[in-house]
Order: C-alpha cells, then sequence, then structure tokens
C-alpha cells in the first residue's frame, strides 16, 4: 500500500507539472509510417556504428515500437521475436544451441538482475542481440551472442506520459515519464517511476515490481554528458520457483500451478545503478565516447527446493515431492568502465574507419548460504514432504527447522580488455578486421586463478546491389573455466573454454525498403570443456582431476523478413533451424547441460511472428503473434514437448490517449516453456491472462 501511494504521488506531482499546452500526438500508425514500424536502423552493440546492410555481424534489435504493440513488461516476453533464441530459465536462454545468461547495459557489464531475477523493460529504450561469438568486442562470453539493453535517456523536447492496467490475476499497477530541457541552459532531464503488482499463475506466488529512474543530459562545449540513477525493487511471493513434474514424455504430473513453495517463501532483489556515459564529435572524423557505471544489488531467497519424486501410496502414480529448504543472500557489487574512438581517414585512396576501444570491469560477490533436507515423512524440524495433488502448507513452520549456521563464500573477478577494428571500403567491398586482448583474474576463497586471451574477428560485405548485399565473418570467443576448479590438486589451472565460428547470410532492403530481411547459416565449434579426468585421482593428493577435452559443434540457418504488405499492414516472421551436438568428449563424464549427444532445451526448428493491422480513420490497430518451439529434451532427458502459443493485442489511440488490451496466450495452451530436471520438473507456460492499459501522452 506504501508504494501504491508513493507512485500515485509521483503521478499528480508529475500530471500538475506537465505543460498546459498538448504536444501533438499522432494516430496509431499514420498512413506511410508503417514502413518505419518494428524496425531499427540502429544498433550500439557493435561499437562501429554501420547501416545493417554494410555490416558483417548479425544484430537483431527489439525496438520500442514492438516493445509497446506486445505489452512487454520484461525479457521474457521478447525471445519469440529474434530468431535463435528460446527460454532456458529465469533471464537465461538457449541462443544458438548454447545456454547463455550474460546481459550488456549500454555496452557495459553490470547487470543489476544478475542471479534468478527476469530484467524489466520500463526504462529500456531497445533491446539488441548479437548473434554468435563477440569476444573481440566484448571479452568474454558465450559463444552464442550476447543481450544488450539500451536505457531510456533524458532529451531536451517535452514528452510525458502516465499509464495506468488492470488485468487478470489481480494485476494492476501505474507507471510515468517525463523528458524536457530544464531552466539551466543545456540541460535536459527525466524522470520515471514503475509500479506493478499482480498473482502469478502458481500457487501462492505473486509479483511487486516497483522501479525508479532518472537522468540528467548536459550538453557541453565537447560533446554531451548522460547521468543516470535507477532503482529496483522486485518482490516475489511464494519463489524462487521451479517446474511442474512431468512423465518421461513431457505431461505433467498435476495441474501446471502446482507450487512447490510455501505462501512464506520469497525472493527478492532491490538493486541501485548509476551510470555517467560521454559522446562527442570531435570532428568531421573522430569521435569519442567513454562510460562509467557501478551497480550495486541484495539478493535474497528463501524457498523449498523439489527434492526427489515417490509413490506413496503404491499405486504406480508419483504422487509426493519431498523439499530441501534454502536460505540464500547474494550480496555484490561491481564497477564497469568502456571508452571508444572511432576515427574515419582516407588510406592511399581506401575508404577507412579505425574503432580502438578499452573496458574494465571489477566484481565483488559475497554468497551466504544454509539450507536443511525434508523426507518423505512429516518431521517436526524439517520441511514436510507435499502432495502433487492435493498439497497442504504450513504443516511445519521454518521457525522450527533444523538449520545449520550460514556458509559463507566471496569471489572477486577482474576483467580488462583493449582492442582494434579496422574497416575498409573499396567499391562494393567492406572488409573488417580486429583483434583485442584480454587479462582477467577471479579469486574464490583460497583458490584463485589467472590468464589473459587473445580473440579475433574477421568479415566481408558485398554490396550486391544499394538494396542487397552478401557477408561472411569469422569470430572467436572465450569463457574462464570456473575459479573453484583451477586449484592444482584438480590438475589447474586450466586453459579457458574457446568458440569459433564461420558464418555467411544475404541481407535486403527491397522495394523501397518495404520488405526487409536476413538469411544466414552458421558453424560454431566450443572446445576445451573441461570434465572429471577418466584416470581419477592423478596425484594420489584425495582430490579428483580434471581434464579440459571437449568439443561442442553448433550448425544452424536463420531467416528473419518484416515486410510492408499494404501501408497499414506490417508482418515480421523468424525461423530458426539449429543442430547442436557433442562431437568429442573423453568417454566418463557428461558435458553441462548436456543429453546424450545433443543439449537440453536446444530446439531444432523455432518460428514466431507478429502482425499488425491497422485502421487509421477509426485509430484501430490490430495484432496476432504466434511462436513455435520444437520438441527439447530436459537435463535428466525427459522429452519436452513441442508447442504453438498466440497472443493479441487491440490499439485504440485518439489524440493523447492511447489503449491496450493484451491477451497472453490466447487459447490457453497447456505447455512446458523449457525443461529442467525430473526431480523439478519442467518450466509451464503461463495461462491466459488479459489486461487493459490505459494511457495518455503529453
Amino acid at each position: 500500500m506504501r508504494r501504491t501511494l508513493m507512485i500515485s504521488a509521483a503521478l499528480t506531482a508529475l500530471a500538475s507539472g506537465v505543460q498546459a499546452q498538448d504536444a501533438e500526438v499522432s494516430e496509431v500508425v499514420v498512413t506511410g509510417r508503417a514502413q518505419q514500424l518494428y524496425r531499427s536502423q540502429e544498433a550500439q552493440v557493435g561499437r562501429l556504428p554501420t547501416p545493417p546492410l554494410e555490416s558483417s555481424q548479425a544484430v537483431q534489435v527489439i525496438n520500442a515500437e514492438l516493445i509497446a504493440d506486445q505489452g512487454a513488461r520484461d525479457a521474457q516476453d521478447l525471445y519469440r521475436s529474434i530468431s535463435g533464441v528460446s527460454f532456458f530459465s529465469y533471464a537465461g536462454v538457449t541462443a544458438r544451441g548454447f545456454r547463455q545468461e550474460e546481459i550488456f547495459f549500454d555496452g557495459l557489464r553490470g547487470d543489476p538482475y544478475a542471479g534468478f531475477s527476469v530484467p524489466q523493460l520500463f526504462n529500456v529504450e531497445r533491446v539488441e542481440f548479437l548473434k554468435g561469438p563477440a569476444g573481440m568486442l566484448y571479452g568474454p562470453g558465450a559463444p552464442g551472442g550476447l543481450f544488450n539493453y539500451v536505457t531510456k535517456k533524458a532529451e531536451d523536447p517535452f514528452s510525458a506520459k502516465v499509464s495506468a492496467v488492470v488485468g487478470t490475476e489481480a494485476r494492476y499497477g501505474a507507471s510515468a515519464e517525463i523528458n524536457g530541457a530544464l531552466p539551466a541552459e543545456g540541460v535536459a532531464g527525466r524522470l520515471g517511476a514503475f509500479y506493478e503488482e499482480q498473482n502469478t499463475p502458481r500457487v501462492n506466488a505473486r509479483s511487486e515490481i516497483l522501479i525508479l529512474d532518472g537522468g540528467l543530459k548536459f550538453d557541453l562545449p565537447v560533446g554531451e554528458l548522460n547521468l543516470q540513477a535507477t532503482y529496483y525493487d522486485q518482490n516475489l511471493p511464494g519463489n524462487r520457483l521451479r517446474g511442474v513434474p512431468t512423465d518421461n514424455l513431457g505431461v505433467f504430473l498435476t495441474d501446471r500451478r502446482w507450487n512447490h513453495n510455501e505462501p512464506d517463501d520469497f525472493l527478492r532483489l532491490e538493486a541501485s545503478v548509476v551510470q555517467a556515459s560521454w559522446a562527442a564529435q570531435v570532428s568531421d572524423s573522430l569521435t569519442l565516447n567513454a562510460a562509467l557505471r557501478y551497480t550495486e544489488g541484495l539478493e535474497t531467497q528463501k524457498y523449498h527446493e523439489p527434492f526427489g519424486l515417490a509413490d506413496t501410496d503404491g499405486d504406480g502414480v508419483l504422487d509426493t515431492s519431498r523439499r530441501q529448504y534454502r536460505d540464500q543472500v547474494r550480496d555484490q557489487s561491481n564497477w564497469s568502465a568502456g571508452a571508444n574512438l572511432i576515427w574515419t581517414f582516407d588510406l592511399a585512396g581506401v575508404e577507412s574507419r579505425l574503432l580502438a576501444g578499452a573496458d574494465w570491469f571489477t566484481n565483488d560477490l559475497e554468497f551466504q548460504s544454509r539450507g536443511v533436507n525434508g523426507t518423505f515423512v512429516t518431521s517436526a524440524t524439517a520441511p514436510t514432504p507435499l502432495s502433487l495433488f492435493n498439497p497442504v502448507y504450513d504443516v511445519t513452520p521454518v521457525s522450527n527447522y533444523a538449520l545449520p549456521a550460514y556458509t559463507v563464500s566471496l569471489t572477486e573477478s577482474d576483467r580488462a580488455g583493449g582492442y582494434l577494428l579496422y574497416e575498409a571500403t573499396v567499391g562494393n567491398l567492406i572488409g573488417t578486421v580486429g583483434a583485442r586482448y584480454d587479462s582477467f583474474e577471479d579469486v574464490s576463497g583460497a583458490a584463485g586463478f589467472e590468464d589473459e586471451a587473445l580473440t579475433w574477428r574477421t568479415g566481408l560485405v558485398y554490396r550486391v546491389r544499394p538494396d542487397v548485399s552478401v557477408y561472411g565473418q569469422w569470430a572467436q570467443s572465450f569463457e574462464p573455466q570456473g575459479s573453484a576448479n583451477q586449484t592444482p590438486l584438480a590438475g589447474g589451472p586450466f586453459d579457458p573454454t574457446e568458440g569459433e565460428m564461420f558464418e555467411g547470410g544475404l541481407k535486403t532492403e527491397l522495394m523501397g525498403g518495404r520488405v526487409q530481411g536476413g538469411a544466414a547459416v552458421y558453424h560454431i565449434t566450443r572446445t576445451n570443456i573441461l570434465q572429471a579426468d577418466p584416470r581419477g585421482d592423478v596425484g594420489g593428493d584425495g582430490v579428483n582431476d580434471l581434464v579440459a577435452f571437449g568439443e561442442i559443434t553448433s550448425k544452424g540457418l536463420e531467416i528473419d523478413v518484416a515486410a510492408d504488405v499494404t501501408p497499414n499492414w506490417v508482418v515480421t516472421t523468424s525461423y530458426a533451424y539449429n543442430d547442436t551436438r557433442i562431437t568429442a568428449d573423453n568417454g566418463r563424464t557428461a558435458v553441462t547441460n548436456s543429453v546424450g549427444d545433443r543439449f537440453a532445451n536446444a530446439p531444432e526448428h523455432t518460428v514466431g511472428f507478429w502482425t499488425r493491422y491497422q485502421f487509421p480513420d477509426l485509430g484501430l490497430a490490430v495484432a496476432l503473434g504466434g511462436d513455435y518451439v520444437d520438441v527439447r529434451r530436459s537435463l535428466s532427458d525427459q522429452k519436452v514437448r513441442p508447442y504453438l502459443v498466440f497472443d493479441a493485442s487491440i490499439i485504440y489511440t485518439r489524440g493523447p490517449w492511447r489503449t491496450l488490451l493484451r491477451i497472453d496466450n490466447l487459447t490457453d495452451e497447456v505447455y512446458a516453456a523449457s525443461g529442467f530436471t525430473d526431480r523439478t520438473g519442467h518450466f509451464p507456460g503461463a495461462p491466459r491472462s488479459v489486461f487493459l492499459e490505459l494511457s495518455r501522452a503529453w
């Protein structure tokens, strides 16, 4: 209630300060603007600004229009719009066959949601996904790609917006944003507030989210300075959520709303971020930018983990889950900095651009943990078993549990890198070559490790004609092994895991830009994967040895098309095929996330589409989206059944007012969004839900 009053006060204050004369607001989409809908010619993630048809990188951008039309609230709402990406768990995805969890903000490390929280989109302008290995630009990372969230900044033109939302599952909330020049010369400001509360589909589970966001922009004699500060508070009662148990054919054993957590369990994230960024066009040929980011976050989790299933009445049906209680606290803070120089020049008649940059990241994490195991017998000092079909909660209070003292671990990580990228244009040919040097150090308790890496990238684009280009690239990536595995007793230290990709593709902007598309084929090899040594304890020191040995090969095809069928009808579609397999191992130990020679939650086929038709004279637009994900295997080799889910939006705009009616899972499909283990089950997709959002803009 206190937060609701605070948001109401913020809305009242905003309304009282709004300019008396409304700015002119367009209708849903004026005729002709549909050719720009859902497309972005701008992407920050490649570091060197380049039009899509002149780039040898595959980048997909989810812009503000698509986020708004889909009523997207968090990152999970967007995955269907990115070819080659599907949900794995929490903020993690499967990208080109590999599990990927790392997220950048404005090109810098420092994810306030790191852990088990999902990024929210209120203060995000657009989401960029750079496909494939990105070690040459960003240092350590998974070979499938990386996300970059571009945040909203203060702007000079005045604008303001207030919104209110109501929906099923007792959903309600409000948000407000205001932008514009301030009385001081060359200064603009932005303020934003977001609050939303709702029941989530699982029993006992709720969501309460608050975001407070502000920024200042200063026009300096040289360049522009942006200062930003954001506070995040996610309170999720009845969490941390795992899945719902299934049989080996992927059929849920009980209702998809079943929850292993007690009503008093929760996941709570409180995080604060401050950021400063500066950019300057020093001359026609020289651009500079630099940024500094500080993030601190406290994530507290008190929850019941499913810890095994049993048939307690002997009828051949698994009916009960025993549970483990976990009490965990993750307290972390980090600094991130980066700087780039872009120089445009003529080299012996060759149009040239040079990107030179450096970045640095340091993170301190304190992890506190304790827990107690339950059995299949009711206990006065441990978690009680929970029926899958008739769950009874609050049998034994957590205060009665025989909990041990916290175990505490400290991890310190440091990353630093520098890179050079040269681009040359000769006629219709555009070539790039770049290299990066990284140093990194990880210390976890008494175990520590430091190393260095050199990664490369080359690319070539040929402009077949102004609206068609073909491209190819070769890129590398690396990931340091876990610091706890680097001990000499286990055979360490070990070199990082490495990734290498070959990719080729086609990009088009046909019919005057009305049809934009791309197709790509790729081959990614991931090597040097740490596994148990088949020889066991080689040195006789009491610690089983490890060996860096293994290879994973990912091959795939991706096709994306955005088309203006008519000035009022736009369609976007994406298709991805992927085949990721283990092509070498030590014959003893399964590779992490593997299922036989395949990978968990890695579908062979995915299809997504979003189409919108507008009626300009009525101020009305209707939209429909679909998401198909092929059959997969869970971490326990259980089938994860394929699914097809539809969503719809109806948007009505009249003057400064906008109404969005959003329906998710239109047909109320029962499906698993991804698989996990047999004891924790599959993550169930959300049932049908509806919300209505009313907005007023100035």
